[in-house]
């Protein structure tokens, strides 16, 4: 699938900048909503409004097999990793929930197994993961610091391993996600392709179907009343409906599709940053040294993992350069 590089540009920023402030307008709706209540809202209208769109523009809307990996994705990727993060965003703050979602990136060189033996060959990805797993136990160690006491510690240390469940899921599912697409592209007989916009709100029906499932299950909804939330409540939902769903979270779909997995997961450098400046701002959060130097470890850890493909991208604009001088050099001479 080619891409232009507008449009990859234009995906990047909205992953990089929008996704990052989803973190903190999912702690604000929390003070209105319960999780499941929360995520039942969000996906059940946000599917809604793109599964609309996708019809308007007449596309296409049922394969059997490309729904059928769309939910297995939506699944992974916008229920497990979603109902963990909110559940924990609750007792957490949506810094630290950001900064766990960067350590993401150890999941997708851990899980690749199709890179296995390029990533545990590579000095600087072993760095790179020794340096992420340090971060991580920074934070767990941060958050026993800042516990009260004996139960809110074993609550917030549940809470975190809820988040790092989270991260394995989602790169799960980005994973599945990517590999069956070039699974259906390799084969001799091809399914029906599917627009990414289809695809996603399949993934949005399967995340809201879930949510609702188990809001109506544990009595969430029995216990929800529309009228008590308030005007910022509604307005989070909302942001989150329409930015963190249907603009990220389709813009990184797209993504995965047509760039690396490993260069895509750079979202995580600029996601926690967004969320710790959001946090300390505009939520009151506390900022320790320990969660700032957490997240800087896990940052070099990223940086660490993808520092082979940064260096052949300045490879090849090196060699393109060269190559468009010689060309010309040739032509005029």
């Amino acid at each position: 699938m080619k891409a232009s590089k507008g449009a990859v540009i234009t995906a990047y920023a909205i992953v990089y900048f929008v996704w990052g402030s989803t973190f903190f307008f999912i702690h604000k709706a929390l003070s209105d909503f319960t999780p499941f209540v929360l995520g039942s809202l969000r996906f059940i209208f946000a599917s809604i409004l793109l599964m609309t769109y996708c019809k308007m523009k007449g596309y296409k809307l049922f394969s059997p097999t490309i729904v059928r990996q769309a939910c297995t994705t939506g699944f992974l990727l916008l229920f497990l990793d979603m109902a963990a993060l909110i559940w924990a965003e609750q007792y957490i703050s949506s810094g630290i929930a950001a900064i766990m979602a960067a350590a993401t990136a150890l999941w997708f060189v851990i899980l690749d197994k199709k890179e296995w033996k390029n990533n545990f060959s590579n000095i600087s990805i072993i760095l790179g993961l020794v340096a992420g797993f340090v971060g991580v136990i920074m934070l767990f160690a941060e958050q026993v610091q800042i516990s009260g006491n004996p139960s809110s510690r074993m609550r917030n240390l549940f809470c975190m391993g809820l988040l790092l469940f989270g991260g394995v899921t989602w790169a799960t599912g980005s994973l599945y996600s990517k590999y069956s697409a070039k699974k259906n592209s390799e084969k001799e007989k091809q399914p029906e392709e599917l627009h990414t916009m289809v695809k996603t709100a399949w993934q949005f029906i399967t995340a809201g179907v879930l949510f609702t499932a188990v809001a109506l299950l544990n009595g969430e909804y029995r216990a929800f009343q529309p009228t008590e939330v308030s005007a910022q409540g509604w307005f989070s939902v909302g942001y989150l409906i329409t930015f963190g769903s249907i603009m990220a979270y389709g813009a990184y779909i797209w993504l995965i599709q047509v760039r690396p997995t490993t260069e895509v997961s750079t979202y995580a450098y600029i996601n926690p940053i967004v969320a710790v400046i959001l946090s300390y701002f505009f939520a009151n959060d506390v900022v320790t040294g320990l969660q700032i130097g957490g997240l800087l470890v896990i940052l070099l850890s990223v940086l660490l993992m993808n520092w082979n493909l940064y260096k052949n991208a300045r490879f090849l604009r090196i060699a393109h350069v060269r190559w468009y001088h010689f060309r010309h050099r040739r032509v005029y001479s």
